[in-house]
């Protein structure tokens, strides 16, 4: 099956306030409270996908037990790493008068060498039966900036390939480690090789330089889609994938659903092109849903037939 990980799990409110101000009394029209963080976003989609999915991590105290009582009632299978500390709590404000969003996320608790031992061994005996792995989101305090790094390498020793969407230094670390996939959004992207993208141009040459640093592949998230480079050696492509954007209701998670679609239809062994015009296609129906990891199966199907994909003109020094 595929296993995503989430080492900062939350339990994710988001409510919907209409000409939302800071410093002003408001009445949420709408709310919804789920177990989230972006590990976890992803898991719930590919459960709504059809796809064998396990989500695991870390999780402590009544709000862990919290968390993990709504990913059963999701019928999401779970096999969370228990700690001493209390899962954090995170805050989405959505103003659907002007699609403005604001968040509040806090830190979350901290994990000791012990712990960090015991989540990295009960993920080496669920990679026996893993095809796919998807490690997201931020790190714990305490955990250490290589531990994706060192999973990284611990699952491709296992002939597992992983997809990692983090960011800063544990993102670098898990680059250099030799992800087979990163998706970082463009400012992500931009802090990950040290230089601001001011066009298509740009965004090739980040993408060379993420390739340059270790991953074998790279998507950079717009919000009509992405710019790609797959394949390797004499296969490799620059590619553009994008779609119209739809009318959204919210846009919170929906890099959490692109991710989820590429997985997919990589554990299925579809082409990589492929891989990713679900992605964009699962991105932009979640955005017609409250709250993140919300995909419709039926509706990303139909929606297939409207992303397009594109070879990219290479510069020279690319």
């Amino acid at each position: 099956m595929i296993i995503t990980v989430t080492l900062n799990a939350a339990i994710d409110r988001t409510v919907a306030v209409p000409n939302f101000r800071l410093g002003h009394r408001h009445r949420a029209v709408e709310s919804r409270t789920v177990a989230g963080g972006k590990g976890i976003n992803v898991a719930r989609a590919l459960n709504r996908l059809g796809r064998p999915v396990i989500a695991t991590g870390f999780a402590g105290g009544p709000t862990g037990a919290r968390l993990l009582e709504q990913l059963r009632e999701e019928a999401v299978l779970t096999d969370f790493t228990r700690i001493a500390g209390e899962t954090r709590i995170n805050m989405a404000v959505i103003d659907p008068t002007s699609g403005e969003q604001t968040e509040i996320n806090e830190r979350g608790p901290a994990v000791s060498p012990e712990e960090v031992e015991a989540f990295v061994g009960r993920l080496g005996y669920l990679a026996v039966g893993a095809e796919l792995c998807v490690i997201a989101g931020t790190l714990p305090p305490g955990a250490g900036e290589d531990l994706y790094a060192r999973l990284v390498k611990d699952m491709g020793d296992r002939g597992v390939p992983v997809i990692l969407d983090a960011e800063g230094e544990a993102m670098l670390a898990g680059l250099r480690a030799g992800v087979a996939m990163v998706t970082p959004n463009e400012l992500e992207a931009e802090e990950l090789v040290g230089q601001e993208f001011g066009d298509r141009q740009d965004l090739v040459q980040g993408l060379s330089e993420l390739v340059r640093l270790g991953a074998r592949e790279a998507a950079i998230t717009r919000p009509d889609g992405c710019l790609a480079v797959i394949g390797e050696g004499a296969e490799q492509r620059f590619v553009e994938v994008r779609t119209e954007s739809l009318e959204p209701v919210s846009t919170v998670g929906s890099g959490d659903a692109f991710l989820a679609g590429y997985a997919a239809a990589r554990y299925e062994d579809r082409p990589s092109a492929d891989c990713l015009a679900y992605g964009v296609a699962c991105g932009a129906e979640s955005t017609q849903h409250f709250g993140a990891g919300m995909v419709d199966r039926n509706q990303v199907e139909r929606l297939i037939g409207e992303v397009h994909v594109q070879d990219l003109e290479v510069p020279a020094e690319v």
